[in-house]
């Protein structure tokens, strides 16, 4: 344990966060998130793909075994779960104990990208999926899903799976060009916050995907979170995924702290203002519990 300080920002960092029951080991964790009770659910790439513990880290419950091939995404809202399974090329929706209500997509029916290896620039954008990275619901019930190791895309969706929209073309500079659409994020008031981690930067759109600005300076965004306090928190990735940063910014774009962590993939804020960043690398979870 430890002190982080940037900015106004200081937390005690607690890696290895949660505490498993004994001669269990977590798998790769590419998210994490918080419900409104501040239970932790961790995403893992395992036999049993969701974990939950409580806010102090003790193990509560776990579930999805057998339904889930590759977990990439997860979002929380409204105490429903809002996930991706990237290699079966499914957005899925799950209550908070486990049970589907909502699979958008063909498990294992890739769009036609030209794009074979993950990662990659792909050669065209086209529809849903071609391993989805990321889904997460607006206000108004609309569903966005983030489709980007083999895609170009944001997709928009009804609340009962209709797809009304899909923009984003592959690129490397273009204002709506992407390369690796790796995180969605809606706020409030609508606005849907892209992570481009291909091109370190995360792009802002109107619900409707008219291109409104970007924010730039950053290393690859893994992941974009909103707090209560109304401030957007990044876990950054560097170019060899070894290491990297978590940061926090204004609505305006403004970098309000920023330090250097190991490799945070997922990251998540709770209530009380304490983040947890996930990593497929370390295949761990750590805590930055809030001191002011």
């Amino acid at each position: 344990m430890g002190r982080v300080s940037s900015g106004d920002f200081v937390y005690e960092h607690i890696p290895n966060f949660p505490t498993l029951p004994p001669g269990e080991s977590f798998g790769r964790i590419p998210s994490v998130a918080t419900d409104s009770q501040d239970r932790l659910y961790v995403f893992q790439r395992s036999a049993v793909p969701l974990l939950v513990f409580d806010r102090d880290g003790i193990y509560l419950s776990c579930w999805g075994s057998g339904i889930m091939t590759d977990p990439h995404g997860l979002t929380i809202a409204g105490d429903i779960a809002y996930t991706t399974d990237r290699k079966d090329s499914v957005a899925v929706v799950f209550t908070l104990d486990g049970k589907p209500l909502q699979v958008i997509g063909k498990r294992g029916v890739h769009s036609d990208t030209g794009c074979e290896k993950p990662g990659e620039l792909c050669p065209r954008a086209a529809g849903p999926f071609n391993y989805p990275t990321e889904l997460a619901p607006a206000p108004n019930g609309d569903l966005y899903v983030a489709d980007g190791y083999r895609n170009a895309r944001v997709h928009r969706f009804t609340a009962d799976g209709r797809l009304i929209q899909s923009w984003g073309q592959p690129g490397k500079s273009g204002r709506g060009e992407l390369h690796l659409s790796h995180s969605v994020l809606i706020a409030p008031d609508g606005k849907v916050y892209v992570g481009d981690r291909g091109n370190k930067r995360i792009q802002i759109f109107a619900p409707d995907g008219e291109f409104l600005d970007m924010w730039t300076g950053m290393s690859g965004p893994n992941h974009v979170a909103l707090g209560g306090d109304g401030l957007f928190y990044i876990s950054e990735q560097k170019a060899n995924g070894a290491a990297g940063f978590v940061s926090i910014r204004d609505v305006s774009g403004h970098v309000l702290a920023r330090w250097e962590t190991r490799h945070a993939h997922g990251i998540c804020v709770d209530s009380r203002g304490d983040i947890y960043t996930s990593s497929t690398s370390n295949c761990s979870v750590d805590k930055y519990v809030r001191v002011r």
